[in-house]
């Protein structure tokens, strides 16, 4: 029986959309395929926001229009422009009358190239693979990660490291996996022109000079810079600074630390001792275990030197956290003194130097590039090999986590390679970068990635001004709850989440090569219930969204007065007390080039865009209809609501922490 459909291509509204190329059409029935029919000729064009009409018509039914395939062929004498295809509409003519004639929408909203072959649209329909009824909409699942299989390769940028993606250049991501990020117009001016002063800083004052050049505007940076000696605000940084991830509860002294309860009874409440505040709970520490043996860098042909310190701080009667012990380095000896707070001034805030150096690199490397950027580009490379896109679980994560391959490849060639500012400032530096990961990932957690059981674990979400533990909960609360009714939607039952193919190969393929099975990891290998499943998908979002957020865009801020935060040292740790004068703790800091080499790093890192789309703000076809719909309605209004009480509670503080807001959150990693 003969069959006629009219089919509409729309071409994308951008102004870049239109192609002088012609669409290749065909239709494939879930009985049938029609005949391909091109779209383009005649007096009907590709143009920006066009919607080309053509008639297709076969001798034999297609049963129902299950896919639609494109294919863009150039025009011969014209240049080979891409094109950006919004979708297609299908409408069956000759099966009922006019009122009555069934029409399907197939959105695209992808870039077409010549050079690629054919894409294959489905419609909005989405669903789970064990309860795919259509024959050849099972096949096009199969096919369709059996092409994304040989795109999207997994490679290795260092042994003991998650592994990355095989691809060595941006533009191999093709123009639907890459994109131009519009720069919010950093002013760089003060920060330029250092580059050959390799010599340290003469005085407190001349760095002084650079800071008022360059903090205009930056509440934060300006208050970091009239309190970075205090004690109080070294504590306030361990929660609230652009590393909130370090600090831990502790039930009894590390015993690699030579600290004994006299030594920090001057310290502790009148009558109360080391043993009674550990039992209370206001003991906690820092320890940099995971700098152990990472090589130190050289930087203007001088050796730098990197510390692995162990810091002990106390949560007075007042809120207040603040640092009572310090050794510098993990093996207590005689040449390893612990420093405490009624050590001579110059000595002290050494002591604490050493301590925000440590956490620069640790900042840097683990909470920042390990747990953000590593974790989101292994889920998306699983995610591209494993679901296919009418998956719903694709069509969820892919606005959290599709920018990290390009900005991790960049990385990779720019921040991570020679001649770059890890290789040129940064104590660590290239030699240091694989171990210092390496010895992350081994002791990566689970639990460590899931807010409530991260500040369960570590005992800090009770503190008075641990307000990044206090707005990661609420936002990990909204977005749980959005994920499990996600979830609830697509999956019936637990059983549908055991049967799940796709799903089990998907977090399969996670554990294998984002945590190279190491089952100590507690990462899932398998889920068997639609909660641990909620819980896994709720903490990838929340990684490439909000950890992001809190600790990229607070980093120039905390960063910008360097002593508070250096790159590197000079010098090697102090051995004894009493002798350090402000001369030596000037040679000890980075050079003034350096300095300066980092800021403008930072400074390009740590600015939104100005195409910054917010957390949950969601630009796909599929959560703009029915169901999908009502769920990020609902979501939106809760991130909208706990937006005003941040802003509500940040007005009542002096130094208001910001980062969590969830307008403040980029929806992905995209810097």
């Amino acid at each position: 029986m003969e069959e006629e459909y009219r089919v509409t291509v729309r071409t994308a509204m951008t102004p870049n959309a239109g192609s002088y190329g012609t669409a290749q059409v065909t239709l494939l029935g879930t009985q049938a395929v029609s005949p391909t029919v091109s779209v383009g000729n005649g007096k009907q064009r590709l143009t920006p926001g066009s919607g080309c009409v053509i008639t297709v018509r076969t001798k034999e039914s297609l049963g129902s229009v299950a896919l639609v395939r494109l294919c863009l062929e150039g025009r011969p004498g014209f240049p080979d422009l891409d094109w950006l295809c919004q979708g297609v509409e299908v409408t069956t003519l000759s099966s009922a009358p006019e009122g009555r004639r069934h029409t399907e929408y197939f959105p695209c909203s992808k870039w077409l190239r010549t050079a690629d072959g054919s894409i294959v649209l489905w419609s909005r329909r989405v669903c789970i693979v064990n309860l795919e009824t259509v024959d050849v909409l099972k096949d096009h699942r199969v096919q369709q990660l059996q092409i994304k299989q040989k795109i999207f390769r997994w490679s290795t940028f260092a042994e003991g490291l998650p592994h990355c993606v095989d691809m060595a250049s941006v533009n191999q991501l093709g123009p639907n996996m890459s994109y131009m990020r519009q720069s919010p117009g950093t002013n760089l001016l003060y920060l330029r022109g250092f580059g050959e002063m390799a010599c340290s800083w003469s005085s407190l004052e001349d760095m002084e000079l650079l800071f008022a050049h360059n903090s205009q505007g930056t509440t934060t940076a300006k208050y970091v810079h009239a309190h970075w000696k205090e004690d109080s605000f070294f504590g306030y940084q361990c929660l609230n600074g652009c590393n909130p991830l370090m600090l831990h509860r502790i039930q009894h002294i590390p015993p690699n630390m030579s600290v004994t309860p006299d030594m920090l009874h001057p310290f502790l409440p009148e009558g109360s001792s080391l043993e009674q505040e550990i039992k209370l709970g206001t003991i906690f520490l820092l320890d940099y275990k995971l700098l152990e043996g990472v090589p130190a860098n050289t930087i203007n042909g001088k050796q730098q030197y990197l510390a692995a310190p162990l810091c002990l701080l106390h949560s007075d009667q007042q809120g207040h956290l603040k640092p009572i012990a310090i050794q510098v380095q993990q093996t207590p000896s005689p040449q390893n003194p612990v420093f405490v707070p009624s050590d001579p001034e110059l000595d002290w805030l050494l002591a604490k130097t050493w301590v925000r150096c440590a956490d620069f690199q640790c900042h840097q490397l683990t909470s920042h590039f390990l747990r953000t950027h590593i974790l989101g580009e292994v889920v998306c490379i699983a995610t591209l090999r494993q679901f296919p896109e009418m998956h719903p679980l694709y069509q969820l994560l892919m606005p959290h986590i599709w920018s990290t391959l390009q900005i991790n490849i960049q990385a990779r060639m720019s921040l991570l390679a020679p001649g770059g500012v890890f290789d040129k400032s940064i104590g660590c530096g290239l030699k240091g970068i694989p171990v210092l990961l390496r010895n992350a990932t081994q002791q990566l957690s689970y639990r460590s990635l899931c807010v409530p059981d991260d500040l369960e674990d570590r005992g800090v979400a009770s503190l008075p001004q641990s307000y990044y533990a206090q707005d990661s909960l609420r936002v990990w609360a909204v977005l749980h709850s959005f994920v499990s009714n996600w979830v609830d939607l697509y999956y019936n039952s637990n059983s549908n989440v055991e049967q799940d193919a796709e799903l089990q190969n998907w977090i399969q393929e996670i554990f294998t090569h984002g945590f190279l099975q190491l089952s100590q990891s507690g990462i899932p290998q398998s889920f068997q219930t639609k909660m641990e499943l909620s819980k896994f998908v709720t903490m990838i979002i929340y990684s490439c969204s909000a950890l992001h957020a809190a600790v990229n865009f607070s980093q120039l801020e905390f960063s910008l007065w360097m002593p508070n935060s250096p790159p590197t040292m000079n010098c090697p740790p102090p051995q004894s007390k009493g002798s350090v004068t402000m001369d030596d703790f000037l040679s000890i800091l980075p050079d003034v080039n350096v300095t300066c080499s980092v800021l403008i790093t930072l400074s390009l890192l740590s600015q939104p865009g100005a195409d910054f789309i917010p957390l949950c703000q969601y630009r796909e076809e599929h959560f703009s209809s029915d169901a999908p719909r009502r769920l990020v309605e609902a979501l939106q209004r809760k991130l909208k609501s706990l937006s005003a009480e941040i802003a509500d509670r940040n007005s009542q503080l002096e130094l208001p922490y910001p980062y969590l807001s969830p307008d403040r959150i980029e929806n992905s990693v995209t810097i």
